[in-house]
């Protein structure tokens, strides 16, 4: 697929010779001034007319270009200025004019350029290649010449080169790419296989449907290049300034060449009027805001998507790996009685150490997070995409899923209990046995990123005015976060197609539209919208080379910071405009009357254009703030966060401890409160203890010293709850708690475990927005 700035090769050249122009004008520049004050006049006067002349021709050239596509820019008034002051003799007026008009070509092309660099393919995902079955045996060939009907063979890991149908054994494929599912799905023998998808599971064989230009990838990448070509340009910002200048410009020249006869006159207009301020300001405040944006992990590829995304007024979101984190997280845990949770957790992740398959290494992490250690298996026997055996120790382990477990384990009524209880939309369910005996089920799921709702809430606070959720998800899981995080509509079940479909109505109602996503099905999307945004951290590198900005760094919140960036250095782009367009109509004026020569003119035209470009060198640094706003430098946000990951297994202990009490006898009940008691004072309320100190220094940073009086009485009621839980215990008959009491306990337990994963979500959400960077 071509790049989105591919053009013709003589364009290419003529492009990169028009890179040596501002060297050259330079050069011809210094040349002459030393000429001058040498003494050679004449030569002086040669060198700036060829530099001059030679900016002009170009000049020249690219203005025919535009006019012939129908593009009309401020090009012409630079030109007209250099043709006069060769026309008139007014050399040293000409070179100027045309340093300052090759000087803002240059900022625009290095900034583009740099971008450019830094992206890479779309195809660079896909295989050159495929092994096909072949007299007896296998040949890697070409991908280019399979036909529908060849049997190929997919390995582990590979990414299927063409749509087919499994010919067996099983496929277990990821497909987060194409439909923004995050978990695996299994194909079974005959049933089709999109191209596109990776081979998350062992190798299969696959009998091809269609040729590789004909598959679904490849029709993404088609659909990619139409919205490319037919996308409209955004008007550029300098370019709405044009018309309207030079129609000033010119009137004010002709009544000054008119009344007087003197073409002079004229000329110091059209050279004082040579529009700097928008050739050189908004460039250099828009590159100077691309920079700012590299600095915080965001590559915004060319300058009018900077303008663009400034006056966003449309939002459309892709579900997962966007709002959501695009990774199973273990949820909850269901475990038998006698047995400790996070023994269980850390067999079955010592087992699945063996799996490449992305729910193993989902509950592997999910063990490290806690601080298990984990041990080496031994006699592994994996069936792809369903489970694994296997001994950790002495101990003999199965992790899968509820069919692959069931017919491995003995009955039992707890059998019963977890097959209803895994029965949760939107999750995955990891069953684990022991000794051939069901241990419990281990829950994972796509969570919503913890700064969603606050990119969010800043989105509408920056303008924009709706915020769409499209996902290749089913309609009920789409529903439930579109809740959660607020948007105004919900599109559930899309294909690529239908994503750009979206984005053309959106645009059809409003602009600009925005869309932010993370996979090859978002590509289409991302190319056909305004401004088009990758999640690039983990994201496809087709939707990287479809968009206009790439995020850089595994954090959405970062769509914000773009935005404010670019609305800072859009409104810093204007007001030197705005001052510097005053400052050359005061001079035009000045000028028309006499008072102002074209050299003057020139030199007065370069005091207003280091002025706004000073102005607009502002847009590098971040906004002054008026009242003091409190930081966390990087290294404290990723203490606070992994602190809250090692208290996980209290949390979840929590709710563990309240599921089980009515099946425990009346001593081992106080027994088990008593021992999570013991946990809740000495692990939770000293870190709760930490977080009220952090609290204190940020207050102690802010204009508003109360601002987090809400998160402390948080702290407060959970201190007060642990409090409680111990009377509750001490209240108890004896050793043997009544029902009544029983039940407040369970009451308590459930309320304390639902405030402190709301409290510990709000405080990752204010501690994000608090970064420093």
């Amino acid at each position: 697929m071509p790049a989105r700035n591919e053009v013709h090769p003589l364009m290419r050249g003529w492009r990169r010779a028009k890179e040596w122009t501002l060297p050259f004008v330079a050069v011809a520049l210094v040349a002459g001034g030393v000429a001058r004050f040498t003494g050679q006049e004449e030569l002086a006067a040669q060198l700036w007319a060829t530099g001059t002349a030679a900016i002009f021709a170009v000049l020249s050239i690219d203005i025919g270009i535009g006019l012939h596509r129908r593009e009309f820019g401020l090009d012409l008034i630079a030109a007209l200025a250099m043709g006069g002051a060769i026309f008139f003799g007014e050399y040293l007026a000409g070179i100027v004019v045309a340093l300052m008009f090759t000087g803002g070509q240059f900022l625009e092309n290095f900034a583009q350029g740099r971008a450019g660099r830094e992206m890479t393919a779309l195809l660079s995902r896909m295989p050159n290649s495929a092994v096909r079955y072949e007299s007896g045996g296998l040949h890697e060939v070409a991908l280019s010449v399979i036909v529908p009907g060849d049997l190929i063979l997919v390995r582990r890991g590979e990414i299927v080169p063409v749509d087919g149908i499994v010919g067996g054994p099983d496929a277990v494929l990821d497909q987060s790419a194409l439909t923004g599912e995050a978990l695996p799905v299994r194909r079974n023998s005959g049933q089709a296989v999109m191209s596109g998808s990776t081979n998350a599971g062992d190798a299969f064989d696959l009998q091809a449907t269609s040729a590789a230009a004909d598959s679904t990838y490849a029709g993404v990448v088609r659909l990619v290049e139409a919205a490319q070509q037919t996308k409209a340009p955004m008007v550029r910002l300098a370019a709405r300034f044009g018309l309207g200048f030079l129609a000033l410009t010119l009137t004010i020249a002709g009544l000054a060449w008119g009344y007087t006869g003197e073409a002079t006159r004229a000329l110091a207009v059209i050279v004082v009027a040579t529009p700097c301020p928008l050739i050189l300001a908004v460039p250099v405040a828009i590159v100077s805001g691309i920079s700012r944006c590299a600095k915080k992990g965001i590559l915004v590829k060319d300058g009018g998507a900077l303008e663009a995304l400034a006056a966003a007024k449309v939002v459309l979101l892709d579900k997962t790996g966007t709002v959501t984190d695009g990774r199973a997280r273990l949820i909850e845990m269901k475990i038998r009685d006698g047995l400790d949770p996070l023994e269980v957790l850390r067999l079955a992740a010592s087992l699945d150490q063996s799996s490449p398959h992305v729910v193993a290494q989902a509950l592997v992490a999910a063990a490290r997070e806690r601080g298990l250690r984990l041990d080496v298996p031994a006699d592994v026997r994996e069936a792809p995409g369903s489970g694994l055996t296997g001994h950790v120790g002495t101990l003999h382990v199965l992790v899968g899923g509820w069919a692959f477990a069931r017919a491995r384990i003995e009955g039992a009524d707890f059998n019963s209990e977890i097959e209803a209880w895994i029965r949760r939309e939107g999750t995955v369910a990891v069953i684990v046995a022991i000794d051939g005996k069901l241990a419990g089920a281990i829950l994972l799921a796509d969570q919503i990123r913890p700064e969603a709702g606050s990119v969010l809430r800043h989105l509408r606070e920056a303008g924009v005015a709706r915020i769409v959720l499209v996902t290749g998800d089913r309609a009920d899981l789409a529903a439930g976060v579109g809740a959660f995080v607020g948007v105004d509509e919900v599109i559930s079940q899309m294909k690529p197609e239908d994503k750009t479909t979206a984005v053309e109505a959106e645009r059809a109602r409003s602009r600009p539209v925005v869309m932010i996503g993370d996979g090859v099905n978002d590509a289409p999307a991302l190319a056909a919208a305004d401004v088009g945004i990758a999640m690039g951290a983990r994201g496809a590198a087709a939707s990287s080379e479809a968009a206009d900005v790439v995020i850089l760094v595994d954090r959405l919140d970062r769509v914000v910071d773009a935005v404010h960036i670019a609305r800072r250095s859009r409104g810093i782009a204007l007001q030197s405009v705005y001052v510097g367009i005053g400052l050359s109509i005061a001079g035009m004026m000045v000028a028309a009357f006499g008072y102002l020569a074209p050299v003057g003119g020139a030199l007065f035209q370069e005091a207003v254009d280091v002025a706004v470009i000073l102005n607009a060198l502002r847009a590098l640094g971040p906004a002054i703030s008026l009242g003091a706003r409190p930081k966390l430098s990087n290294e404290e946000l990723a203490q606070l966060e992994a602190e809250h990951v090692a208290l996980a297994d209290v949390i979840d202990d929590i709710r563990m401890t309240s599921d089980r009490l009515r099946r425990l006898s009346k001593t081992q009940v106080k027994e088990e409160l008593g021992r999570l008691g013991c946990e809740l004072r000495e692990r939770l309320l000293p870190h709760e203890k930490q977080d009220e100190q952090v609290y204190a220094r940020l207050r102690r940073r802010s204009a508003a010293p109360d601002a987090l009086a809400g998160m402390s009485r948080t702290h407060m009621e959970i201190q007060r709850q642990v409090h409680n839980l111990d009377v509750m215990c001490k209240a108890f008959d004896q050793e043997a708690p009544t029902e009544a009491q029983l039940h407040d306990v369970e009451r308590l337990l459930y309320g304390l475990e639902a405030i402190m994963r709301l409290h510990f979500a709000q405080e990752e959400e204010i501690y994000r927005s608090l970064e420093s960077g």
